[in-house]
């Protein structure tokens, strides 16, 4: 069947959101990332920011770290915790844009949301350490740790995360209908090979 719609998974500094934002431009298509995040907000009633920092994040570094998440309150948000509540609503926000027609969705476990779509084409971006460390200091400036630390923080909790929610091995092969690696192909190979895929090239 025809792919009209690609979600776009990425280990932190591989440049995933790039690709998204490449696709969709050469596609004419919507590209979802801040505006998922920003339209989550709007429904869940929570700060962009915290939706954008918890929406594909665990508590903690393992999938442990939500059974010590704080519960829901009977009468609050269902009697959802926190976590489980912006993941209904994620689902739910992802699953309308999806029923929008074409586009790009970035992140924010969308593969596994939209996994019984035929007509979507999954994408896992991946890199080496030493390309995604440098990409990040070029993107977003140096902080108290290092380059590596972070890199190792982030992908652990949306690793967790994505575990907790979905079942599924994050970046594992089987879950994606394909993965590319920026620091192998480069960011312009890989957007071009995802267009052409979406175009049935």
């Amino acid at each position: 069947m025809e792919k009209k719609i690609i979600t776009i998974s990425r280990e932190f500094g591989s440049g995933g959101r790039t690709i998204g934002h490449q696709v969709a431009e050469a596609l004419g298509i919507p590209f979802y990332d801040k505006e998922l995040v920003e339209q989550v907000a709007l429904e869940s009633g929570f700060a962009p920011k915290f939706v954008e920092e918890h929406g594909e994040h665990s508590p903690g570094k393992s999938i442990f770290s939500y059974a010590f998440a704080s519960h829901g309150t009977p009468g609050v948000m269902d009697g959802l915790s926190t976590a489980d509540f912006l993941w209904n609503i994620q689902c739910g926000v992802i699953l309308q844009l999806a029923e929008k027609g074409p586009c790009v969705i970035v992140g924010r476990n969308a593969d596994y949301i939209l996994k019984d779509r035929p007509d979507v084409l999954h994408a896992f971006i991946y890199a080496d350490k030493e390309f995604r460390a440098d990409r990040i200091v070029r993107l977003y400036g140096e902080s108290e740790k290092s380059p590596q630390t972070r890199l190792n923080e982030k992908d652990k909790r949306r690793k967790a995360n994505y575990q907790h929610y979905t079942g599924r091995v994050w970046g594992e092969a089987r879950n994606y209908d394909i993965s590319l690696s920026t620091s192998v192909l480069g960011i312009e190979k890989c957007t071009e090979i995802l267009v052409d895929l979406m175009r049935g090239k």
